[in-house]
């Protein structure tokens, strides 16, 4: 297990040099019991963090699933999974040789410092909207470079085209999926009026 000072230098090394974090997560060998379950803990946590956050907010114009931490959770977790096997199987589909242990394994890094950052908006929201605004921008922009970096090296790809490949294509299939999903539920079931 990595201590303090080695997850922190992990965390800035992710920000500076993203590939070579990238290996060292992967190099850890974790297996995928302890990854699927860290994976369902670091959901736990951004979820509270979130809820906390709805403490402080108007909370009216938002769906009802965003004001239940409880769904939150749920909805959290089972979009992590489906990107994570749909950022796998794009990635093989487009000639990468990855493993999904080693995918599963940097998604879980990349949530834990995501949790580190909405734990930091938490307080800059409290401090200043307008800095808590352009933190959760540049935290946005970072995690989209963070990401195909990810992705890229996960498959074992030299460039970072494999990974803006991936990450358009499961983006495109997954909102595809979610459209297919509710045209099947009926979106009466969720509240919406037949007529819409």
């Amino acid at each position: 297990m990595m201590n303090t000072d080695a997850l922190k230098s992990l965390a800035f090394e992710t920000i500076q040099s993203p590939r070579t974090a990238a290996q060292k997560v992967m190099n850890l060998n974790l297996s995928r019991d302890v990854l699927w379950s860290s994976l369902g803990l670091v959901a736990v946590i951004n979820a509270i963090i979130y809820s906390f956050s709805l403490l402080f907010g108007d909370t009216s114009q938002l769906p009802a699933l965003f004001r239940n931490p409880i769904l939150f959770f749920v909805i959290i977790t089972g979009v992590l999974v489906v990107t994570i096997h749909a950022f796998h199987w794009t990635g093989r589909a487009l000639g990468g040789e990855g493993d999904l242990g080693d995918l599963l394994a940097l998604f879980v890094w990349l949530q834990a410092l995501r949790a580190v950052a909405q734990a930091v908006m938490f307080f800059l929201i409290l401090l200043s909207p307008v800095l808590a605004q352009l933190f959760s921008f540049a935290v946005g922009i970072l995690g989209l470079w963070i990401t195909i970096n990810f992705i890229s090296e996960a498959q074992g790809k030299p460039g970072l085209g494999h990974g803006i490949g991936v990450l358009v294509l499961s983006a495109v299939g997954i909102v595809f999926g979610l459209m297919l999903l509710v045209g099947l539920i009926g979106l009466g079931s969720m509240g919406v009026p037949a007529n819409v």
